[in-house]
This record gives C-alpha cells, sequence and structure tokens, in this order.
C-alpha cells in the first residue's frame, strides 16, 4: 500500500507568517510523522498574491499585489492620510501581456480617486482579483473601522463613495469596494473584477483530488473567511471530491463550512511551532487511518 500524501496550502497569517513559511512549518510536522507533503502556498488577492503567482502565470503576464503598494499598518490608522496614488503610479510603469492585479490588505478608502488621478487607462488587459466581493457603497460601514474610521468618518466615506459619478455604473459589481473602493476603480478602467481566491487557486493549479489530506488556513478564522477567503474555497473544492480538509487559524472565531477547523496557540511568537506540531499530528493520524 503506497503512503499517504498530504497537501499543505495555507494562506498567509497576516505579519505572523507567510503562506510560504506556514506551508513549509506544516510540511515539516507531516516530515517528522514520515508522510510526503507537498506544499501550494496560496493568497486571495491580498498580502502574498505576488509570492503564490511567482512563476505560475502566462508568459509576459505580470501581477501586481495592491497591499505591498499601499500596506495595511495597524498602528498606522487614518483614512485620511493613505491614497491609491501609488499604486497607479505603479501601475502605470507596467509593461506586460495581461496584468493581474491583486486587491485586499490595503490602507486605503479613497475609493480609487488617487489611483485615477495618475492613471486614465490600464496598461494591458486586466483581471482584478479581489480578497472579498464587497460591493462600492457597502465598502465604507465594512471597513472603514477596521482601517480607523470613526462613524463621523464612515457617512463622510459614504457620501464620497456615492457622489463619484465615474464609479457609479460599476458599484454594484461584486468585488467593486474591495481594497477600499480600488475594484470599483479599475473596473472603471476596463478590468474585469473575478473573486481572488478561486482564481488563484486556478492559476497554481490547485487539484483537490490529488491529496489523501489537505490542510489549510490563515491568522483569524472568522466569518470573513467563508465569504471568499482561500481556506474557504479550498475546503468547499475538497467537499465536493471528497478529499478530507483541516482548517487551522491562530485565532478561531467561527469555524469553516465543510472543514475541520483547528484553533492554534493563538501566540505569534508559536506559530511555526504549532503549526509543525499540526502536520506532525495530522500525519500520524493519516498513517493510523491508512493501517
Amino acid at each position: 500500500m503506497s503512503s499517504p500524501s498530504a497537501l499543505a496550502c495555507p494562506d498567509s497569517l497576516k505579519a505572523v507568517l507567510s503562506a510560504r513559511d506556514a506551508a513549509a512549518a506544516l510540511a515539516a510536522g507531516f516530515d517528522e510523522a514520515g508522510v510526503p507533503c507537498d506544499q501550494l502556498p496560496l493568497a486571495d488577492g491580498g498580502e502574498g498574491t505576488e509570492e503564490a503567482l511567482a512563476g505560475r502565470l502566462p508568459a509576459g503576464a505580470v501581477v501586481v499585489e495592491a497591499a505591498s503598494v499601499i500596506p495595511f499598518d495597524p498602528s498606522r490608522l487614518d483614512v485620511t492620510a493613505h491614497s491609491s496614488h501609488p499604486l497607479g503610479e505603479a501601475l502605470a510603469r507596467v509593461r506586460a501581456s495581461h496584468l493581474f492585479v491583486g486587491l485586499g490588505g490595503t490602507a486605503n478608502m479613497d475609493a480609487g480617486a488617487g489611483l485615477l488621478e495618475v492613471l486614465d487607462a490600464l496598461p494591458a488587459p486586466t483581471t482584478v482579483l479581489c480578497d472579498v466581493q464587497t460591493t462600492l457603497y457597502d465598502a465604507p460601514r465594512t471597513f472603514g473601522p477596521q482601517k480607523g474610521a470613526t462613524p463621523e468618518q464612515v457617512v463622510e466615506l459614504e457620501a464620497r463613495f456615492r457622489g463619484d459619478d465615474r464609479l457609479a455604473p460599476f458599484a454594484s459589481l461584486p468585488g467593486s469596494g474591495a481594497a477600499g473602493g480600488l475594484g470599483a476603480a479599475l473596473a472603471s478602467l476596463g478590468a474585469r473584477l473575478v473573486p481572488g481566491a478561486a482564481a488563484v487557486l486556478d492559476l497554481v493549479g490547485f487539484d483537490a483530488a490529488r491529496p489523501a489530506l489537505a490542510v489549510t488556513g490563515e491568522g483569524r478564522v472568522d466569518g470573513t473567511t467563508a465569504a471568499g477567503k482561500a481556506p474557504a474555497e479550498v475546503a468547499r473544492r475538497c467537499a465536493a471530491v471528497g478529499t478530507p480538509c483541516v482548517v487551522f487559524g491562530g485565532v478561531v472565531v467561527e469555524p469553516v463550512p465543510d472543514a475541520e477547523t483547528v484553533a492554534l496557540s493563538g501566540e505569534p511568537a508559536q506559530a511555526r511551532a504549532d503549526l509543525v506540531e499540526l502536520g506532525r499530528r495530522l500525519g500520524l493520524r493519516l498513517l493510523d487511518a491508512a493501517r
């Protein structure tokens, strides 16, 4: 009988471990248990998208991750101080046959106003990988507070978003509210908005039927995880083909449907060791089930 194999396919643990480092830690644990484990770091359009897609895009295609240009920093929460202008400048410099833009994990809440100041046309046919499917007019109330907006500022943002006639035709598109409204701004220039997690899984060649067990996860597993994040997409695809899936979270607020959800210690300094131990434990469980 051949040995069962695992697939470590996590998203990043924001500001703690990259998806690549998280996958390596899980694989080290499976290795300790004597179980082969492939590594496939994932992303959903937010942090880590460029790394996840490195070497996996069609020839001539380029990916730009908005989170690397306008990073979200919890220590600098100010929705009036962060503009999408730098992303517009970065996109204007792109030379490619196709452009992928990852949206998610940014500090801005300007509905792409800064980007549109410097970019009046896209440099190539563009696919936008949205980490959420939130629409433009819902974005201020949904994401404004976590980016530092006061209740009064949320009301101001809602009025500003609704007052931009350039974006109105695109305001109801799923993903138009991603990255502080950048989805709508890019759509107004002709970009196609797609769910980021599903697109990334397709681009990296994720095959839910291959492993005996898939292990995915992120730093915080809550209600937003099931609303389009990479771990939920992995769990959905695994359930469709009958492959067991374990979803880990540094913190688990709400379990993911169709998967076993496991909480780690919640200590950032312990995250790597937690994942090694999780891999080892799941590897031993796989071996026991195969006997």
